[in-house]
């Protein structure tokens, strides 16, 4: 299908598209939490996937290569926004945080939205491996294909990322610490 779509193809390229746009999407908002902005972080994917397919060599799945240009494409966003929050000052200001993803169902979009705002302070390597794991859902060495990193360096970072965001979510709700 890439290959066909170097050559200008266009219903491969629809064809592509109607298989990854939710994928691109829901990862794009994951970082961003912004529905336009997700929106044109998607855009820019689809356009960058059609005028660089010819680019593409093989060496990894096609969800990969995909994988990798929206979290780079939700990183630059974020970095180019200067989107980057003090630690502190994010757990501080979680109640102002209004994003709710749109797979998650209506009795845990509070939750929800507190949880997003805590993901958005860890460090940037460890975000994206609990997005692309524990919100995308995908297979540990797929997360480690994407990130251009080993399958013990995934699971590190997970292991890390999920210690912090269990210090900052007991901060905000400390009874889910207690022992039963």
């Amino acid at each position: 299908m890439i290959k066909k779509i170097s050559e200008g193809n266009q219903e491969a390229f629809k064809q592509l598209y109607t298989l990854y746009k939710t994928k691109v999407y829901n990862t794009a908002i994951g970082y961003i939490q912004n529905i336009e902005e997700a929106e044109e972080i998607t855009q820019d994917v689809f356009i960058t996937i059609f005028n660089k397919a010819n680019t593409f060599k093989g060496k990894a799945k096609v969800s990969t290569w995909i994988y990798r240009i929206t979290v780079n494409k939700a990183l630059n966003q974020i970095k180019k926004q200067g989107r980057i929050i003090k630690l502190d000052k994010e757990v501080q200001d979680y109640h102002k945080i209004n994003f709710q993803h749109p797979g998650v169902i209506i009795e845990n979009k509070e939750k929800s939205t507190y949880l997003f705002s805590v993901i958005n302070t860890l460090i940037e390597n460890q975000k994206t491996a609990f997005i692309l794991s524990y919100v995308e859902g995908l297979p540990r060495q797929e997360v480690a294909d994407i990130m251009n990193t080993s399958l013990k360096s995934v699971e590190s970072l997970l292991q890390r990322a999920k210690t912090n965001l269990k210090k900052k979510l007991i901060s905000i709700y400390p009874e889910g610490n207690k022992k039963k």
